[in-house]
């Protein structure tokens, strides 16, 4: 281990840097506390023996600015000094020394000291380590997760899509997807799966591979309504039966569009109702629950409900995070979204956006606690109904 010696004097500096050597560790000298700041930035090490009467800079201000930089921080500091007092003592110990060895100092002790502090060093590195190991890791898993969602939203001749997935953590439990059919429907799910962080994230890449996977295996001759059902069905009985004594389930709203129509037709799963905002000025409808969350008991089922949508009207689906997202003056709340979705917008991703804006300036700087998702679909006031 590398250890500085911080000291004015000639006799302690060697004195301390003999025995340092004799313990079997590396010794580094400084003259004064400029020198010792200097040579901590130019060279890691593990420990710091600091004097504090010396000249140009003492050991007060050395080791309060040793502890003001991110670089040393965390450095292991003994005070060695003559001043025997009690307030002397206090004062290293609030600044953040970590231990304190009085001139002459006993040997023995100063043996002591030393490897205490350098065990505490040895813990803090490898207490790095393994945060930097974890870091690395939720990276990878943020990346694989993101891979989930579409990488690019399917584009629909007389429509619009916009989205986004905002994980309170590195992963979390939200998704959204959109996708085409092979009979030309476009099946759109925003889903919100029980708590958050890696677990939940685990969990939604099975949820969204397993409704993806059952909705595009539909027959040729299977109305778009018992797609839905079929779909949710299976993952809700697999997930109960399979993984049911993990209490993981996750609230779904799963929709099929026929973009020549404009028909939709739904299934909300113990979701958020989504909102559609009628082109004419007319109140915002809400979608409201037609069945239980998914994964919660084998056997449950949702019914479908249907919808058309007319030219310039919006739908905006979103989960918990944003209605219930803190801020100083309390939840988001669903009237700020109700307010959101009747505002001018260019198109569905504009709409998003907007309610992202309003969102993160009424959270501020309160930290997020809950992912949040947001996704629109709206109908170009340029189209016309064919049937």
């Amino acid at each position: 281990m590398r250890i500085l010696v911080v000291d004015d004097l000639a006799l302690n500096r060697d004195l301390l840097a003999r025995r340092i050597q004799r313990l079997g560790h590396e010794a580094g000298i400084a003259v004064n506390g400029r020198d010792a700041l200097e040579q901590l930035d130019r060279q890691d090490w593990d420990l710091v023996l600091l004097d504090i009467t010396m000249p140009e800079m003492d050991g007060y201000e050395t080791l309060g600015r040793i502890r003001a930089s991110p670089l040393s921080a965390q450095l292991p500091v003994v005070m060695v000094s003559a001043i025997d007092e009690t307030e002397s003592v206090v004062r290293c110990l609030e600044l953040g020394a970590d231990d304190y060895l009085p001139k002459p100092f006993n040997p023995v002790v100063l043996q002591a000291r030393i490897e205490s502090s350098l065990a505490k060093k040895r813990l803090q590195d490898h207490k790095s380590q393994l945060l930097q190991a974890l870091s690395r890791e939720l990276q990878i898993g943020q990346r694989i997760q993101q891979g989930f969602l579409p990488l690019q939203l399917p584009g629909l001749p007389g429509w619009s899509l916009g989205a986004s997935c905002m994980p309170a953590r590195q992963v979390g439990g939200d998704f959204y997807d959109a996708y085409g059919l092979p009979g030309g429907a476009l099946a759109i799910v925003v889903a919100d799966v029980c708590d958050k962080g890696v677990g939940a994230a685990l969990y939604m890449a099975l949820f969204r591979t397993l409704l993806r996977a059952m909705a595009t295996q539909a027959a040729p001759d299977e109305l778009l309504p018992q797609t839905l059902v079929r779909s949710v069905a299976f993952v809700n009985d697999y997930i109960a039966g399979v993984h049911g004594h993990e209490n993981m389930f996750a609230t779904v709203f799963f929709a099929l569009l026929e973009p020549d129509t404009g028909r939709l037709h739904y299934l909300n799963a113990g979701h958020e109702a989504p909102y559609v905002q009628p082109a004419q000025g007319a109140s915002a409808v809400r979608l409201g629950i037609t069945g239980p969350a998914v994964g919660l008991e084998a056997g449950r089922r949702c019914t479908v409900e249907s919808l058309t949508l007319q030219p310039g009207d919006r739908l905006l689906v979103y989960t918990d995070g944003v209605s219930e997202a803190l801020g100083a003056s309390g939840p988001f709340g669903e009237a700020a979204l109700g307010r959101a979705l009747s505002g001018e917008v260019a198109c569905a991703q504009g709409l998003v956006d907007a309610v992202r804006a309003q969102l993160a300036a009424h959270v501020g700087s309160f930290e997020p606690h809950d992912d949040v998702t947001l996704f629109s679909l709206v109908r170009e006031a340029s189209a016309r109904a064919t049937a």
